[in-house]
């Protein structure tokens, strides 16, 4: 059982059912990442998903870990219109070549004028509170420990930094296929681990003081291979995010890190009131009940 299989990344994105989640996921990111400021942003693993081509933050970087199935190979097209290359990213180590860094695989790489950081991704090279957007798409699904990779985004992100989370949906259609291919051996999307319901993961990021800022479900057409299959159902797009959401095979979330302000504990001290120049109070020593 440990030595189920798992499909790669590559062969998965140039499958028909592959396209149509990574134009959904592309779609989407475009859309959020546009209005997100700050000085660094952080993708983290797929680099077949160009999760940071809209965003705006003048240091953009690709971090891969080549002991995830979420790093796989990838060489991007030539830029239609050249890039200045952003300044380095904060605090991280030198690479490649630095004692904790792993080989670097020559077809494996940025878009043009990205910075590419190979390390753990469980043990990021980046100074705390330095990074103002971290974009996890599927990462989560093939680290082992999803917990203390969402840890070290939270150590990494700044104040009021955000981190947008995509994810396979196991409570879909396409989350039941793949429960019985594991079982048959015969996986039906990319993960190496069981997929993360999206309710656990809702329950991690609020423990680690992240506040929901929005969640969105997407592709609503069944688990089948085939293109004219995929376009045949192409109704069901509509009726599924009005009438049963929660179902899409796939799912990104949108976290914000709040940091609480400080609070002082203590006996709160009452001031007496003032009485303004002019005014005598209502009653005095020498106010008497004439009736005593």
């Amino acid at each position: 059982m440990s030595d189920r299989p798992i499909i790669d990344w590559p062969a998965w994105t140039d499958s028909p059912p592959g396209r149509y989640v990574l134009e959904w996921e592309q779609a989407q990111l475009d859309r959020v990442v546009f209005n997100v400021f700050g000085y660094h942003a952080l993708q983290l693993g797929l680099p077949r998903l160009d999760a940071l081509r809209e965003n705006r933050m003048p240091c953009r970087g690709l971090v891969l870990d080549s002991a995830s199935g979420a790093s796989a190979p990838y060489t991007y097209p030539p830029a239609r219109s050249p890039h200045v290359a952003g300044p380095e990213l904060p605090g991280s180590a030198p690479l490649p070549g630095a004692p904790n860094s792993s080989p670097v695989p020559s077809d494996r790489h940025a878009p043009d004028g990205r910075t590419t950081v190979w390390c753990d991704l469980l043990d990021l090279p980046f100074e705390a509170q330095s990074v103002d957007l971290i974009v996890m798409p599927h990462t989560l699904e093939f680290t082992r420990d999803p917990h203390r990779l969402l840890r070290e985004a939270e150590r990494v992100l700044m104040p009021e930094g955000q981190l947008i989370i995509l994810g396979f949906n196991s409570l879909s259609l396409w989350g039941a296929r793949q429960s019985v291919g594991k079982m048959t051996g015969r996986p039906f999307v990319p993960a190496a681990h069981d997929l993360i319901a999206f309710t656990r993961i809702k329950d991690w990021i609020k423990l680690l003081g992240f506040e929901l800022e929005r969640g969105r479900f997407g592709c609503y057409r069944p688990p089948l291979d085939g293109e004219t299959w995929l376009s045949r159902f192409a109704f069901m797009e509509q009726a599924g995010d009005r009438w049963w959401p929660i179902f899409g095979a796939v799912y990104m979330v949108t976290a914000v890190k709040r940091v609480r302000g400080m609070r002082l504990i203590g006996p709160v001290k009452v001031k007496k009131p003032v009485l303004a120049t002019g005014l005598t109070p209502a009653a005095t020593h020498k106010t008497h009940n004439p009736s005593i």
